[in-house]
């Protein structure tokens, strides 16, 4: 998940082409959405030029399960959860001598892994902002320690120097600050564990799933992507019963980390994610296809298409998203949360994300995620165990 800068039945109403002259749509009517269940969450974030979207959404999925159980709200450091995984990455990078991912991106485990080994700290105690900008800016940062751990694995003197750990750390401490060891917070004193352990989450007790059909189902396997380099594992699941998971932790009041592929024309930079059915689209003779044109003019067609609140989506099924994992077109490309669920006026469902892209877009930073879009395009999600229905966790072993 790097980006810098987020499922059921198609439940499309008929297209312009079926409609009767005397009841015909306006052309560029856009989605209007009401809400179905909305849980609660913490506020928007912006990683900024950072290809941090891993940790600000899984901070983000923490601080929305603190709200869950009753805890006052939090505003966690991702910046915290960024240098331990640097550290943790930098020391198995040199192991493998350079055979490891090395960029800026990561998985949710990262931040349940630090959560439980190292613990965590406000976000006002690390904000990780040491090299003279207001808002993140991670290239110098990921590129200067890529070189210099580079330079380290070429060996030339058929060992490691004594010199190198602490040369590294001290980088990482140089851009992002260094770990704080004890700070006060609210007139109290506490370590990033003691704070961690006050806010009650047990990181064992949150699970990944995803959805892929070169493994077996029911079993565990690590999804094979760049940005898992601590090879963490997931369970797998048929893609039918993954949306079944997914709407029922929202209907119990269960919000969960959403690892997606937003590379799609129907993921737009303005609130929308939908599985646009461009093929279709091109192939009827009717009020969609007459306004493509070439160049400048299709694209921005396209683009209102997109937006329509009846665009013909793609029925996603698990041969779909396995032919766009093996192929490259289904990749890991951002994490977002997903708190609650709405309906469009055609009745098409979506959920609603929470990105790390600052409010923008037409929502202010929520995306409206169609079902189908995230029934073709999710990578894996990650949620508390008790999230899963019953029947489910039976056959993952989980109860």
């Amino acid at each position: 998940m790097k980006k810098i800068l987020l499922l059921a039945t198609l439940l499309c109403v008929a297209p312009l082409w079926g409609q009767s002259k005397s009841k015909k749509k306006d052309p560029n009517e856009k989605n209007v959405f009401t809400v179905v269940k909305e849980l609660g969450r913490s506020s928007i974030k912006d990683q900024a030029n950072s290809g941090t979207c891993w940790s600000y959404s899984g901070q983000g999925f923490i601080e929305e399960e603190l709200i869950r159980i009753g805890k006052p709200q939090y505003d966690l450091s991702e910046m915290f959860v960024v240098s331990h995984s640097y550290r943790d990455k930098a020391r198995k990078f040199v192991r493998l001598h350079g055979f490891l991912n090395y960029e800026q991106g990561g998985s949710f485990y990262d931040v349940l892994y630090v959560l439980k080994h190292y613990g965590a700290v406000p976000r006002s105690v690390m904000p990780g902002l040491n090299y003279g900008t207001t808002r993140n800016a991670h290239n110098e940062l990921a590129e200067t320690s890529k070189a210099f751990l580079n330079a380290v694995i070429k060996n030339p003197n058929g060992k490691l120097s004594t010199a190198w750990w602490s040369a590294y750390t001290g980088i990482i401490d140089s851009y992002l600050g260094e770990l704080p060891e004890k700070f006060n917070w609210n007139g109290k004193e506490y370590t990033p564990k003691s704070y961690a352990a006050e806010m009650g989450i047990n990181p064992d007790d949150y699970v990944s799933l995803t959805s892929y059909s070169h493994q077996p189902f029911y079993s565990k396997f690590a999804l094979e992507i760049q940005d898992n380099w601590r090879w963490s594992e997931s369970y797998n699941l048929p893609i039918d019963e993954l949306m079944q998971v997914m709407d029922s932790a929202i209907d119990h009041g269960y919000s969960f980390a959403w690892g997606a592929d937003v590379t799609e024309k129907g993921f737009t930079r303005d609130g929308l994610g939908v599985l646009a059915d461009l093929d279709e689209v091109q192939s009827k003779g009717s009020d969609f296809a007459r306004w493509f044109g070439s160049g400048s003019d299709k694209k921005a067609a396209l683009d209102k298409i997109i937006r329509r609140a009846d665009c013909p989506e793609i029925e996603p099924t698990q041969a779909y998203r396995q032919m766009g994992y093996d192929n490259y077109q289904l990749t890991d490309d951002h994490g977002m949360t997903i708190y609650g669920k709405a309906v469009n006026q055609n009745g098409r469902k979506f959920f609603m994300v929470k990105n790390s892209w600052g409010e923008t877009g037409e929502y202010k930073g929520v995306w409206y995620v169609s079902y189908n879009y995230a029934k073709g395009r999710t990578m894996n999600i990650v949620l508390h165990k008790d999230a899963i229905p019953e029947a489910i966790a039976k056959k993952l072993g989980l109860k």
